[in-house]
This record gives structure tokens, C-alpha cells and sequence, in this order.
């Protein structure tokens, strides 16, 4: 009886282990179809120019999304029409990364500033590494 007890312990476990991965996988693709709309919406001429990291090593990728958030803050619809849908899409790009734990020497300052379609497109290309 114990043993039958421990399989389906074990087989549930397993089983849920599985079921996370393809969760946290389609959260991740939303985010990238949310920052490839953002990027029709965003102001572009006379904008800020953001820190923008490009090809963080795996122990900054949690630096690096912190930067694109707190860049993500900075941007501005492009017109008054859009405004509404700015507003929703950049709340939707809220949302939690779990640091690994492991130091990071680079800070936000330490990149380079673009402009904010070059920024959202490394932000695609971090959010891509990430799903890999």
C-alpha cells in the first residue's frame, strides 16, 4: 500500500513538473506578440532613448528584464488615438521574472541607449532566449 502511495506521489509530481513548462513557455510567447504590437503603438520621433541590454549572459537575463521594465515605463504612445491600447499593452508586459540567484556586474546604466524600436526589438530577442 505504501508503495502504490509513493508511485502516485511521485507520478503526480512528474506529471506536474510537465504541465509548468508549456505554461511558463506560452506566457513567455504572449509577451513576445505583446512587445511586437507595442512596437507599432510607440512614439518614435523626439522619444527618450533607453538603456537597452543586448545578448545579457545568463547570469544578468534577470538584470536585463529589469532594465526593459523600467524602460518599458519611459515609452510613449505615438499618437492620442492609440492611447488606449498602449495603456492595456503595457500593463500586460508587467510581470514577474524569478532571479536565479547569481551576481550580475552590469547595471542598467551600462548599456547603450537606442531608440525605442531598437529597444523593444532586444527585448523580443531577450524574451526569445528566455523560451529557449
Amino acid at each position: 500500500m505504501e508503495r502504490m502511495i509513493i508511485f502516485c506521489m511521485l507520478f503526480f509530481c512528474s506529471s506536474m513538473a510537465l504541465t509548468a513548462a508549456p505554461h511558463k513557455t506560452a506566457k513567455y510567447k504572449q509577451l513576445l506578440k505583446t512587445i511586437k504590437l507595442l512596437e507599432s503603438l510607440v512614439k518614435e520621433k523626439d522619444a527618450e532613448l533607453l538603456h537597452t541590454p543586448e545578448n545579457p549572459v545568463d547570469e544578468c537575463l534577470f538584470t536585463a528584464v529589469t532594465c526593459f521594465q523600467k524602460g518599458i515605463q519611459k515609452l510613449q504612445p505615438k499618437n492620442s488615438q492609440v492611447n488606449s491600447t498602449f495603456n492595456h499593452t503595457i500593463k500586460v508586459l508587467k510581470f514577474s521574472f524569478s532571479d536565479p540567484g547569481k551576481h550580475c556586474e552590469s547595471t542598467c546604466e551600462s548599456y547603450e541607449k537606442k531608440k525605442p524600436k531598437e529597444f523593444l526589438k532586444s527585448f523580443a530577442k531577450l524574451i526569445q532566449q528566455v523560451i529557449r
